[in-house]
């Protein structure tokens, strides 16, 4: 049996969409369905019910889908341990988080092309949903991400990376620096830049300033790249709220401060690195595993 199929229906399975599966597998959709209706065929029965715009996986379909993750795994790992044995390896494909793509994206380029020249390296960025979708179908061999913002599962190895210190930060002339005190409801008379937050971080902040202080209402400038977050808090009287070492850059150079909010914000960041339960670590990984820990406790 080809295994192709199975990929493809794991796609559909994941995404519980026919474009967004075949976008993921790089098919047009009407070639999706009849990868999709070939295995229906080969195994003699239907895999899915097509209920208006909806898809769901038929009692067969529902068993195929768990035999194949199996076989789809095996099948990724058998490939890549020939790899390792014919010296392959050597290329990593990452996900970064916001906040870890802030702190790491230019660090990493820099040292794998002084150290590691020969090495590939793939850096993917964007939402965390999405990255989890690209890490279970293989198209990314781990991520750093924001810990909270992943739910446990069993096929996800989740492994902690220790907390970075978060805060509010301004521009060095910025109007509220005169202040003696600055509360919420003088912050709020500016926009407030931040990537988007877990619910674990929203319910800290409503805990600890009031309700005016959820995200969904308090955050005006929102957006997963944290550079860009920052570059408009120096351009513009904005005030961004995130990890701090994210600004280290202005900071030190003096463009920027840190806004003693009172009471003092009680928020870090978490950091985890994941990967899939049982898959098989490339060498270039456990490089790259190193650098990400050694990089984000400097």
């Amino acid at each position: 049996m080809n295994i192709k199929p199975l990929e493809h229906l794991l796609a559909l399975a994941d995404t519980g969409s026919f474009s967004r599966a075949a976008e993921q597998c790089f098919l047009t959709q009407s070639a999706l369905s009849r990868s999709i209706q070939n295995l229906e065929q080969e195994l003699g029965g239907q895999l899915l019910d097509r209920i208006g715009k909806r898809n769901e996986l038929t009692p067969l379909g529902r068993e195929v889908v768990v035999r194949a993750r199996r076989i789809v795994l095996e099948a990724s790992e058998l490939r890549r341990s020939a790899e390792r044995m014919q010296g392959g390896g050597g290329s990593i494909r990452v996900g970064l988080g916001s906040g870890p793509g802030a702190l790491l994206t230019t660090p990493l380029l820099c040292h794998a092309a002084e150290q590691h020249p020969d090495l590939r390296v793939s850096i993917t960025r964007g939402p965390t949903e999405l990255q989890l979708l690209q890490l279970r179908a293989r198209q990314l061999d781990a991520l750093v991400v924001d810990a909270r913002r992943v739910a446990p599962a069993p096929d996800l190895q989740i492994d902690p990376l220790g907390e970075q210190p978060a805060g509010f930060v301004c521009r060095a002339d910025h109007p509220l620096l005169q202040l003696r005190r600055v509360g919420l409801e003088q912050l709020l008379r500016y926009p407030v830049a931040s990537t988007p937050l877990s619910d674990e971080v929203a319910r800290l902040l409503v805990e600890q300033y009031g309700p005016a202080a959820d995200p969904q209402l308090m955050v005006s400038l929102q957006g997963e790249e944290v550079g860009s977050l920052i570059a408009a808090v120096e351009r513009s009287q904005a005030v961004y709220l995130g990890i701090l070492a994210a600004a280290r850059d202005g900071l030190a150079a003096g463009r920027l401060v840190e806004l003693k909010l009172q009471p003092a914000l009680r928020s870090q960041a978490r950091f985890a690195y994941i990967t899939l339960q049982g898959r098989t670590e490339a060498p270039a990984m456990g490089w790259f595993r190193r650098f990400v820990s050694e990089t984000l406790h400097d």
